[in-house]
């Protein structure tokens, strides 16, 4: 039965139900609200002209070559959703979202608009990675002795510079901080990463004054030539019109991921929640985040309370290891590390509880971790840093 039936007019069957970004979270949260008994009409807006597809692969799978579609399985007939691709939201009003292609009423409205890669100025033709038409060029590109520019060693930089540099392709990439992951992780734990880089040109500390299509002009380091230039510095929200952001461009939503309108939600990469276990609002531009925050966001549609307040994860595949991510290492006031050659992990304290790990191709260590965290368990950091001594039985 449909949570708050009797009391919620989402629930009813003349109810409409519009949801905003028909990437993997649009797609959840629709599945989320009909598993849930939801009975509405359900429109799902997506600003490309493809149906859902999973985006992790395209730095991935995809870019190697294992793979030519990430499209997400669903049995859209019993979805019974009215699915309009090529339609970019743009403003909500009251009961409204506008789009490019007019007005959508709504009594409910989840945004999952996700997030658009950050751009440098002057550098709008280079390419970025976000969609799959972006990936098939990039893996056009990438071929023994091509000349490919990175600008970033993040995330998406690693990655790419893996499946590029695997294939026989220069690779050259161009980071601004001091390390590999600093923009994401302390600089310590990146540094511990630099003998996997050698076989690029990984210039560290290295300030980016001109992109071009065929080259990038380094502040002190001259011209870089390119037969290709990917911009991999980030990401950020894809907003709309008419709901309250964050000083950082994102959604800002309550912990029932409510945004200022009463009738408007947010999940996935465009929302910022207040995290009472991190005492921080958090923005997660992360795939996990966008799996399983719709659960959530489908419920309260629905006229439930359900608070989220997850322990985030993430994992990048690059230089032939694992490296996996949960936790908020912000929180922690210390480090504890876990040596085991070329197996190691970064645990972070706050005291003696556990709030973020990282592991390089020690799964059972992250996903023990992970468990604690979400019990907010102490641990002992003397046994934690002992390779030999199972995460779990760690805990106090």
């Amino acid at each position: 039965m449909c949570l708050g039936a009797t009391a919620d007019s989402a629930c009813e069957a003349g109810a409409v139900i519009v949801v905003a970004g028909a990437g993997l979270a649009g797609l959840q949260t629709v599945v989320a609200l009909r598993s849930r008994g939801y009975v509405g009409q359900l429109v799902l807006v997506g600003a490309e002209a493809e149906p859902p597809y999973d985006r992790p692969p395209l730095s991935k799978q995809l870019l190697r070559g294992e793979t030519d579609s990430t499209t997400l399985e669903a049995d859209w007939p019993a979805l019974d959703v009215d699915l309009r691709l090529s339609t970019r939201a743009l403003g909500v009003g009251d009961h409204v979202l506008t789009t490019d292609r007019g007005e959508l009423p709504f009594d409910r409205l989840v945004l999952a608009t996700g997030a658009q890669p950050r751009r440098l100025p002057g550098a709008d033709h280079a390419l970025t990675l976000r969609t799959r038409a972006d990936a098939l060029e990039l893996r056009a590109a990438i071929r023994p002795g091509a000349r490919l520019v990175i600008v970033g060693a993040g995330w998406i930089g690693a990655e790419v510079a893996t499946a590029a540099a695997a294939v026989g392709t220069a690779v050259t990439v161009v980071e601004g901080l001091e390390a590999p992951l600093a923009g994401a992780l302390p600089s310590d734990v990146g540094h511990r990463m630099l003998p996997w880089w050698s076989g690029v040109d990984l210039r560290l500390c290295a300030r980016v004054s001109k992109v071009q299509n065929d080259a990038v002009t380094v502040v002190g380091g001259g011209r870089i030539a390119a037969d290709l230039v990917l911009v991999a510095v980030g990401a950020t929200p894809t907003v709309v019109d008419g709901v309250e952001l964050t000083p950082e461009g994102a959604v800002a939503v309550d912990a029932q991921l409510r945004t200022s309108r009463p009738d408007v939600f947010a999940v996935g990469d465009c929302a910022s929640w207040p995290s009472h276990r991190y005492g921080t609002r958090m923005l997660v531009e992360h795939w996990d985040n966008a799996l399983h925050g719709p659960t959530a966001v489908a419920a309260n549609c629905l006229g439930a309370a359900d608070v989220w307040d997850p322990v985030p994860y993430f994992w990048s595949e690059q230089w032939g290891r694992m490296l996996q991510y949960a936790g908020h290492h912000p929180a922690g006031d210390h480090i504890v590390w876990r040596e085991d050659g070329e197996r190691w992990a970064a645990f972070w304290l706050a005291g003696n509880r556990l709030v973020s790990a990282v592991t390089v191709d020690r799964p059972r260590d992250l996903v023990q971790a992970r468990r604690l965290m979400q019990r907010s368990g102490a641990v002992d950091g003397a046994l934690l840093a002992d390779p030999t001594v199972a995460v779990k039985d760690c805990a106090l």
